[in-house]
């Protein structure tokens, strides 16, 4: 469980800080939240913290709807016959769940190709609900089993990085936001960005 999650949270990261660098308010926004929380300079973010930053979940939501790491998640195998929306799917089918294109479904979400972490926010509703539309770890029995470990690592993390470090594009140009191919979802250039240390790691 931990190998397998290596690749896809240090994706993940690294797409919840390009679409940070393209949207300075939002990464502005999660810092005054984690400073209201901890405190200006005064201690680094702790795990016990995460519960009690709402905006900061919404980025990391907000995140894996738009670039989820397993973009078609992993195969099924029909265990019985049975008919999907009039197609007759028989027993043993391979199957996949593009789930890309259902958190981009234009008739599930409002503005589904925009970056709108508020979309997460405690009040924020929809007809169909987000929480059933969102599934970047897969649904049911079969739904990734460190989907828990994952959100609380990737949480931490960004929190800090955001917390310890100043960052910036190269120039004025916004990050490149191109897919990559495979299994998982990299980007296809690597963010490169300016990163300073800030008052709380000096």
């Amino acid at each position: 469980m931990i190998a397998a999650g290596t690749d896809t949270t240090a994706e993940t990261l690294e797409w919840a800080m390009s679409l940070l660098l393209n949207h300075p308010q939002s990464l502005q926004k999660v810092r005054s939240e984690i400073e209201l929380l901890v405190g200006h300079d005064r201690r680094l973010i702790q795990f016990s913290d995460l519960c009690n930053l709402p905006y900061l979940h919404s980025i990391l939501k907000e995140t894996l709807r738009l670039y989820p790491v397993a973009p078609m998640l992993l195969p099924h195998e029909s265990s019985q016959d049975c008919t999907i929306a009039g197609f007759h799917v028989p027993r043993g089918t391979i199957l996949f769940v593009n789930v890309y294109h259902i958190h981009r479904d234009p008739n599930m979400w409002e503005e589904p190709k925009s970056f709108k972490p508020e979309r997460f926010m405690e009040g924020a509703t929809t007809s169909l609900g987000y929480k059933i539309m969102m599934m970047p770890f897969g649904m049911g029995r079969r739904s990734c089993p460190g989907e828990g470990l994952a959100m609380r690592l990737m949480g931490f993390a960004l929190g800090a990085m955001i917390q310890c470090l100043e960052w910036r594009r190269l120039g004025e140009e916004e990050v490149d936001m191109e897919e990559g191919a495979g299994m998982t979802m990299p980007k296809a250039k690597p963010l490169e960005a300016l990163c300073m240390p800030r008052g709380i790691i000096i």
